[in-house]
């Protein structure tokens, strides 16, 4: 019984963390692979056998570099609203990819589930930051954009290290961003029904 209660709380955990990981690269897509790597490298992170070459040195050189570079690109003025162009699809792929990167000894069945949830969440947090930099880019000209990307990096750094180190927290964080983003959505769609022309 203990055994059993051991390895669901295992599971919950790796699921945890893999949504946790998924909500971060709806923020910035690298930067939780760079912090996935580093920490499989120092053994503080198991990965499925089939992403262990995420725990290897290539790994990290390569998503700590494009961190870097996707980092500084966002602060580049009208540059970010492009990126934002590709990055939803991207984010959907890299939050799918990160949460099954994470979730080890999970049934595969209840592990494809999860993959397309984090795959989601990516997606709709993703769709929250390009909405927050496209008002920020109407009231502002671009010139608020620099505070909505340190924002997303804060947050994409916040929720890979909690995912990581606490993934209950981070799992809570999630759903509770899932919540702002969706209801925020809700809104916008009522407001532009409305807004329609009736007949």
């Amino acid at each position: 019984m203990d055994l059993l209660t051991n390895d669901i709380a295992i599971d919950l955990l790796s699921i945890a963390a893999g949504l946790g990981l998924s909500a971060a690269c709806g923020f910035r897509v690298f930067l939780p692979f760079a912090a996935i790597s580093l920490a499989a490298m120092t053994g503080y992170l198991p990965l499925t056998p089939e992403f262990a070459w995420l725990g290897q040195w290539p790994a990290l050189i390569i998503f700590s570099t494009a961190t870097v570079v996707e980092i500084g690109a966002y602060y580049i003025p009208w540059l970010d609203n492009l990126l934002d162009t590709i990055a939803t699809p991207v984010a959907v792929l890299a939050g799918a990819i990160a949460a099954a990167a994470v979730l080890v000894d999970i049934p595969p069945e209840m592990r494809w589930t999860v993959v397309a949830i984090a795959g989601g969440t990516a997606g709709v947090v993703q769709t929250g930051s390009v909405l927050t930099r496209a008002l920020s880019t109407a009231l502002t000209g671009g010139l608020g954009n620099v505070a909505v990307a340190s924002a997303e990096l804060i947050g994409a750094a916040l929720m890979s290290l909690l995912a990581i180190l606490l993934p209950p927290l981070a799992l809570i964080l999630a759903i509770g961003l899932l919540f702002v983003i969706l209801r925020r959505l809700l809104r916008r769609r009522r407001t532009n029904a409305a807004a329609r022309p009736q007949g």
